[in-house]
């Protein structure tokens, strides 16, 4: 599939159309920090913002938002359920408080977090299938306009699939050349869920491999670009974080490239380089 901007879109197995690749906002500041980051990427192009209620910033993006002056209908909106709000009515809660937070009528992409967080250990399958069911019902009453999942192996979708009467769109992982997961992601293309990738960059670790960088150079390109890359010619949806303006603008430049077949398998050879996905049936929170 040919891309040329950001406004290009994927299908998602429920009709609704998401920009192909999203701004990050894992570990940027509420406030200023968090408000100007998100309007400069909205400013220059982004459509496809990613945010969650552990980040703490959905208050500032809500902001950027709203003083972008762009019509709400263009901008794609994700959110997360926090790992203490697993279960029905905490769910719920958690939905009405994020629309408040982000002073939004409505979110276009609502997912579970986590499967297995620390305070759910003992009947995480049960509490999913709860938390589930809520979202199932926020879309049904127009708050959600598709659902999924992050953080989920192929243990965790199996159980949600028990209960589940809406197939989740999206399963957003920590995904670059360090880590492919390959087993979860071609499990969830089976099954028509896209994978979106956050952490392209390895959390930055990558910026500075030999190899990255020396792709890089090869196409007169920053490595961030080549790892953005990476990711869309993988079919991920890669969801790049920035605080600074240049490098905002500058990731959005990876429409006039392609990585060859050879530069792809090299970059995919890099596992373990900046580590791996954390283990969600070992997380201590």
């Amino acid at each position: 599939m040919t891309f040329h901007s950001l406004t290009d879109t994927y299908k998602l197995n429920n009709g609704v159309d998401i920009p192909i690749i999203g701004f990050g906002t894992w570990q940027t500041p509420n406030g200023a920090i968090a408000e100007n980051a998100v309007l400069t990427a909205l400013n220059n192009g982004y459509r496809h913002i990613d945010t969650a209620a552990a980040y703490g910033n959905e208050a500032s993006v809500g902001r950027a938002i709203k003083k972008s002056g762009i019509d709400r209908h263009a901008i794609f909106v994700t959110t997360k359920l926090n790992n203490p709000d697993h279960g029905y009515r905490a769910t719920q809660q958690a939905i009405d408080k994020s629309l408040q937070e982000l002073g939004l009528d409505y979110i276009d992409l609502y997912l579970i977090h986590w499967p297995n967080p620390v305070m759910a250990r003992d009947n995480w399958a049960e509490l999913n299938a709860q938390s589930w069911r809520a979202m199932e019902e926020a879309v049904e009453a127009g708050k959600i306009r598709a659902i999924g999942v992050s953080n989920f192996r192929k243990h965790h979708l199996q159980e949600l699939f028990k209960t589940a009467e809406i197939m989740p769109a999206i399963n957003q992982n920590y995904l670059n050349p360090s880590d492919l997961q390959p087993d979860v992601t071609q499990y969830c293309d089976d099954l028509g869920i896209f994978n979106e990738a956050y952490s392209p960059l390895g959390t930055g670790g990558l910026l500075s491999n030999p190899m990255v960088t020396g792709v890089a150079k090869n196409h007169d390109k920053t490595p961030a670009q080549v790892l953005i890359r990476w990711s869309l010619q993988h079919g991920f949806i890669p969801l790049p974080k920035s605080v600074h303006g240049d490098y905002i603008v500058a990731n959005t430049k990876v429409f006039d490239f392609n990585l060859t077949d050879e530069e792809m398998k090299n970059l995919d050879e890099l596992h373990g380089s900046t580590g791996v996905a954390t283990d969600p049936d070992k997380t201590d929170f």
